[in-house]
């Protein structure tokens, strides 16, 4: 839903991104409390945390406002990007594209993140609106069996990476390097000059391989939470 450029969104509690309410424009702050209210009621309506996303084109107004409702902060993140190199990067495994709507790459995926069958509907939902193109990535042990996934998409020219997980009992032998890696050379073969991609700020693993990428912070954002609300 749009409020002049404030955005409220909806994912059934997916991601707290996904459920959030933000600002693209930092000069459109008028009535902020009152538009605030609105959305928040919009959002316990639909039983979720009602929660902004703090980016830098959060207006100052909407700030005040939730530092006095005294709204917790909480899930700082990075976003960082890269210009694209001009060769593909290495990748020393089998690797394989889907659609995102197939089911074999998001039964893959959410078995790694460990989704519910709520959030794997929830995740199909979701892949069926995607309008730019975009795929589904895995990556393989030798014994066939996959080991990481990503899905990227090209908007404009902006290759972006999102759902980037690696099977737990298989991190820290390079699988997450080889899947990112095959994201990102379908994303350059598919028109990409930049790529984007968002971080947990805490998450050390993961910001030293997007680094070695070649990927470099933009800024960084955060959420806050309205009080007594349990966070995604």
């Amino acid at each position: 839903m749009h409020d002049g450029l404030w955005l409220w969104r909806y994912g059934n509690g997916l991601t707290k991104r996904a459920n959030s309410i933000q600002v693209l424009d930092p000069s459109d702050g008028s009535y902020a409390e009152l538009r605030l209210m609105r959305l928040v009621e919009l959002s316990k309506h639909f039983g979720i945390a009602p929660m902004v996303r703090v980016t830098p084109l959060t207006p100052p107004e909407l700030l005040d406002v939730l530092d006095g409702l005294i709204w917790d902060e909480i899930g700082v993140s990075d976003v960082m990007a890269m210009e694209m190199p001009d060769e593909d990067f290495p990748v020393e495994v089998q690797s394989r594209y889907f659609d995102p709507n197939d089911p074999e790459w998001l039964k893959a995926m959410a078995h790694m993140a460990g989704y519910d069958a709520e959030q794997i509907e929830t995740q199909r939902q979701i892949m069926e609106m995607i309008s730019c193109p975009a795929r589904g990535v895995l990556v393989y042990h030798k014994a066939g069996l996959p080991v990481a996934a990503a899905l990227t998409a090209v908007s404009g020219n902006i290759g972006i990476y999102l759902n980037v997980v690696t099977h737990p009992s298989a991190r820290g032998n390079g699988y997450g390097r080889a899947v990112m890696s095959a994201a990102l050379n379908w994303a350059r073969s598919a028109g990409a000059h930049y790529s984007a991609l968002q971080v947990l700020a805490d998450n050390g693993p993961a910001q030293a391989l997007y680094q070695s990428l070649g990927f470099g912070e933009v800024y960084n954002y955060s959420y806050r939470r309205a009080p007594g609300w349990e966070s995604l």
